[in-house]
């Protein structure tokens, strides 16, 4: 029993079309970088990736957003860039997969963040990222709080990306915290726990596992085959719950799937759908994403959880930062 059945998830992606969802945080251009391997250099024993082609594509929470908008969600992004050409490029991109772009703050403090994967045979080889990492002054905070809250009231939800590149302040945080609470407007976060910060309230916190562990503060010794024995993992999920209290904590696991946790209920696992992996580079986007969509659609947390364990399970199947259609994600649901 899955729980979700093919009309529910047709009425889902029909509902979710009717809602508009923000996304704000540390947006990037992912660039790839593809050829095939047939020798090794004799300068060293590296392989040499003979270029075939290139191709670009919105990363960080630039890419939340085109999970959203791939399912046909309304969305729009708000962050900082450079004003340099990988902003133009990035802006371009955003604008063919009508994603609005408005919110997008150019300042010349900043570069574009650009990651670039070198890929050779569907397997990375290697990546370069270029990148401001300092917090955002307070001035470009305040410009993107504003243009965020003239947006807010006609939304449904909004999803954080944090990567650690600046975007996502403590200031910035709380103001968004204030501004959700006092709208009645659904706050997702995927958070990132090298950039510390105070997630006390949110209503949705996608950390995996790794990351749930250091949000806890507690080390991760051991792992049982089945996650609802996994004394462990159910201790950090239990701190987690009591310390930061969201409404909602879903633990990504790998190839063991998914841990929905909510206060006062026990922790309910939701093995992956996953039929092969080959590449998990955007999964987390693509699990808070379409988490948030089912919400804003009218889900419960648990449809919203194997709604998105679904979603996750097909783009790991797809090399590169990939999304998923409608038709695929209607798709999993009749096997």
């Amino acid at each position: 029993m899955n729980g979700l059945t093919v009309p529910r998830v047709r009425q889902l992606l029909t509902a979710a079309r009717q809602t508009r969802i923000l996304v704000l945080g540390d947006v990037m251009l992912d660039q790839f970088l593809w050829g095939r391997v047939a020798r090794i250099s004799p300068e060293a024993p590296v392989p040499v990736v003979e270029f075939e082609r290139e191709s670009f594509m919105p990363g960080g929470a630039a890419n939340v957003a085109r999970n959203l908008a791939d399912l046909a969600v309304p969305t729009e992004i708000f962050g900082v860039v450079g004003q340099d050409d990988a902003a133009r490029n990035l802006k371009h991109l955003l604008g063919q997969q009508q994603i609005g772009c408005a919110g997008l703050i150019a300042t010349p403090q900043r570069m574009t963040s650009i990651k670039t994967r070198i890929v050779a045979h569907q397997q990375q080889v290697v990546r370069v990222d270029r990148e401001t990492r300092s917090d955002l002054d307070e001035k470009i905070s305040r410009r993107l709080i504003s243009v965020l809250k003239k947006e807010l009231n006609s939304a449904a939800a909004l999803i954080l990306g944090d990567y650690g590149k600046g975007v996502i302040t403590q200031p910035l945080l709380d103001e968004i915290k204030a501004l959700c609470r006092e709208r009645g407007i659904w706050l997702s976060f995927d958070p990132k726990p090298v950039h510390s910060l105070c997630l006390a309230g949110l209503s949705l916190i996608t950390p995996n596992r790794k990351e749930a562990f250091e949000l806890a503060d507690m080390e991760d010794n051991s792992r049982a085959e089945n996650p609802m024995e996994d004394k462990n993992l159910l201790r950090v999920a239990e701190k987690l719950l009591h310390d930061l209290a969201p409404a909602v904590l879903l633990i990504t696991i790998g190839d063991q799937g998914m841990l929905l946790c909510q206060r006062g209920q026990k922790p309910f696992h939701i093995p992956t759908m996953a039929q092969e992996v080959f590449d998990v580079s955007g999964a987390g986007d693509t699990v808070i994403a379409s988490f948030t969509l089912a919400i804003a659609a009218g889900a419960s947390p648990l449809e919203a959880a194997i709604f998105s364990n679904h979603a996750a399970g097909i783009v790991v199947g797809k090399v590169g930062t990939a999304t998923v259609q409608p038709e695929e994600l209607i798709a999993s649901f009749t096997r």
